[in-house]
């Protein structure tokens, strides 16, 4: 995955967020796109409808990223 330094997290506005509320799970390239979908089921103390705007930001970066998620929903990813 790119590194993302503290000083380059910090910077990053909340909107660059799938979780910007928590600033969980950035959304700045492919690799954290990703990383997003893969870590989605392991961010803790959020509702169901801020996983769903959550996705919805996902699903935008990974257009953006040209990343292949096959899940249209996110109740459809594998739990672990």
């Amino acid at each position: 995955m790119a590194d993302l330094s503290t000083h380059k997290r910090d910077k990053l506005d909340d909107n660059d967020f799938a979780f910007p509320k928590e600033r969980k799970e950035p959304l700045t390239d492919a690799s954290h796109v990703r990383n997003a979908v893969a870590r989605f089921d392991q961010v803790e103390g959020v509702s169901d409808s801020e996983k769903d705007e959550a996705w919805k930001r996902i699903k935008r970066a990974a257009k953006k990223f040209d990343v292949d998620i096959n899940e249209k929903d996110w109740r459809e990813l594998p739990k672990r």
